[in-house]
């Protein structure tokens, strides 16, 4: 396995976390960080560097960059295309969390593009009127209910207007001409198709003719040539407008999906024209004299890696290595920051989220002496890190969405996390895209069995939690090290961290990193890909069986087994990692995941 010799520091940093959000800052106001962060300007001495899904995608982000755009006008292009090619995880139609870090300034932003409820929401808004009960799961995602106002487009202008180099606009050309050329369905998009074809995703007309042959029940298949001029216009029409998807034509195309039914929405053009993007600084913590930035909520993606870190640092990763006692500690440090993130992180907006009191070191130092290195905990539950009173989540998990990270001549880097929640959203299309389901990420009850408020219950305008955990991480000099982020439902927490030990703890490269088994904890049961797995009743996978080369060991999973551990053996987890690495020589190495379709390439 390759060291990383920048990796072998192990001075501690104090923490830095900030919980309110800012909607207003600009890069260019030359304050100090006030999160305290040990972030300096790092040199480039790279041309740059795409790691994303798909190869089209990964294409069309170094086709900007070569053209003199930088991170963040390759981010436009990469999203533009993978919203064409990869429908099902991502697209105009969702949301998004951008981490950018600034070598000039030595700034890490966050840009909060998630989805925001119509404002006739209520705490009722997935409770079944005739039962009193909540929906069924798939009936709240396939509805008019479950899509809330599409932010990930506004993000990037958002994000364009601080570090564009090119006019809004031309990063779109490659996906406009993809869609009016065609491109060959990829297997993994004709793969999951057929599987959710088998439901509703015919149910709508657009839907239907875009994604079924002639016939009408046939899903298009691997290979199949597939153009989409709605999209294309839709694209031209963000162009000129940036906000084309929340005014206008397009914004009343969207209106009058979401209420078709069954299970109509009440969005409105109001709640639309009303959507703003929003920036804060990022979160950011230390671990191990690195420093760790992520998304501010409502992205729990970032409180929860960042504990789940800061717990591991009272043990000595590095020395138990990638051993059961080292997958033992992982998993038990991931059902305690599992439980706080569960119990106590939602939009800051609505509800206060004490984020420096959830990484505080003291705190987080006794939530790691609940761990024993020889049997697991039986009844994990949240700490009490905040003074406010809140309910047991009942928050379900879909597992959609894609990561990519870029990085430009300048070093500007960019880890984003864009979905449109479950596969095909809510299986409803408009104007050539896939509208969201982003709002059956909120809990389907708004307080719990005592009658305790829940975090992250409905309302309107209320942005739902999320798990995207994108993450940019800093050496012991403050200097940019590497960037990574992944797809996967509430997994992704899990699966990010993983990267983050792997790198900073066990010295592996990025793609070694990424190709770790998937290991999450959470809830009192481990799901992880094992080898050798018999039981054929476990998760669907869409490219054969990626945990025959990258699962756990039988050993492994037995002796944590023996330690208590509830294991649920999985064929394989829909992690999609991406990760860039700036190596000591301030050259890029780029890591992609391969149980999907992604490709790192470099200029």
């Amino acid at each position: 396995m390759k060291l990383f010799s920048a990796l072998l520091f192990s001075t501690a940093l104090s923490l830095c976390a900030c919980s309110k959000n800012i909607t207003s800052i600009t890069p260019s106001s030359g304050a100090a960080n006030p999160l305290g962060a040990h972030i300096a300007k790092t040199e480039s001495k790279s041309q740059g560097m795409v790691a994303a899904a798909n190869p089209l995608a990964t294409q069309a982000g170094l086709d900007v960059l070569k053209a003199g755009g930088s991170a963040v006008d390759a981010a436009i292009a990469v999203q533009a295309m993978l919203g064409l090619v990869e429908p099902q995880s991502s697209g105009l139609g969702g949301g998004a969390f951008m981490v950018v870090y600034d070598p000039k300034a030595a700034q890490v932003w966050a840009y909060n593009g998630r989805e925001t409820a119509p404002s006739e929401a209520t705490d009722a808004l997935f409770i079944d009127p005739e039962t009193g009960e909540p929906m069924r799961r798939f009936a709240g995602i396939a509805s008019g209910v479950s899509t809330g106002v599409p932010g990930a487009v506004v993000m990037l202008h958002k994000a364009h207007e601080d570090y564009g180099k090119l006019p809004w606009g031309p990063q779109m050309d490659g996906a406009i001409k993809t869609a009016e050329d065609g491109f060959a369905v990829s297997p993994r998009m004709a793969s999951i198709t057929a599987r959710m074809g088998r439901f509703v995703l015919k149910d709508q007309k657009a839907a239907r003719e875009y994604f079924y042959l002639e016939d009408g029940t046939t899903t298009i298949p691997e290979g199949f040539i597939r153009d989409n001029q709605p999209y294309a216009n839709t694209l031209r029409a963000l162009q000129d407008n940036p906000r084309a998807l929340l005014e206008g034509p397009i914004a009343q195309q969207i209106i009058d999906a979401v209420r078709e039914g069954p299970n109509p929405g009440t969005l409105t053009l109001a709640d639309m024209a009303a959507y703003q993007a929003q920036k804060t600084q990022a979160l950011c913590s230390s671990y191990r004299a690195h420093t760790v930035c992520g998304a501010q909520p409502p992205a729990s993606g970032g409180v929860a890696v960042q504990s789940i870190l800061r717990i591991l640092e009272n043990f000595d990763m590095a020395a138990l290595g990638q051993t059961a006692q080292g997958w033992h500690v992982f998993s038990e440090a991931s059902f305690l920051g599992y439980a706080d993130r569960d119990k106590y992180v939602a939009d800051p907006d609505f509800v206060p989220v004490e984020t420096e009191k959830m990484l505080d070191t003291a705190y987080l130092k006794s939530r790691a002496d609940l761990i024993s290195m020889d049997t697991a905990i039986q009844d994990v539950t949240a700490g009490n890190p905040s003074d406010f009173i809140r309910g047991q989540d009942a928050t379900p998990d879909n597992p959609g969405t894609s990561h990519f990270t870029i990085v430009d001549k300048d070093g500007l880097v960019v880890s984003m996390t864009t979905t449109v929640e479950a596969p095909f959203g809510s299986q409803r299309m408009a104007a050539g895209f896939i509208l969201n389901n982003q709002l059956t990420d909120f809990s389907f009850r708004s307080v719990d069995s005592n009658g305790n408020p829940i975090a992250n219950a409905p309302a309107g305008g209320k942005r739902p939690r999320s798990s995207m955990s994108p993450s940019i991480v800093f050496n012991p000099e403050g200097e940019f090290l590497f960037s990574t982020g992944s797809p996967g439902g509430n997994s992704i927490i899990a699966y990010t961290a993983k990267t983050i030990v792997g790198i900073l703890d066990w010295g592996l490269t990025p793609q070694e990193a990424i190709e770790l088994p998937n290991v999450i904890a959470r809830n009192g049961r481990i799901s992880m890909e094992a080898k050798g797995i018999k039981d054929e009743t476990t998760q669907e996978v869409d490219r054969g069986s990626p945990a025959e080369e990258f699962g756990m060991s039988q050993e492994i999973v037995a002796a944590l087994e023996a330690k208590g551990h509830t294991i649920r053996r999985s064929k394989g987890e829909f992690s999609g990692l991406h990760i860039i690495y700036r190596n000591a020589d301030g050259s890029l190495t780029g890591g992609a995941d391969p149980r999907r379709e992604g490709t790192a390439q470099g200029l």
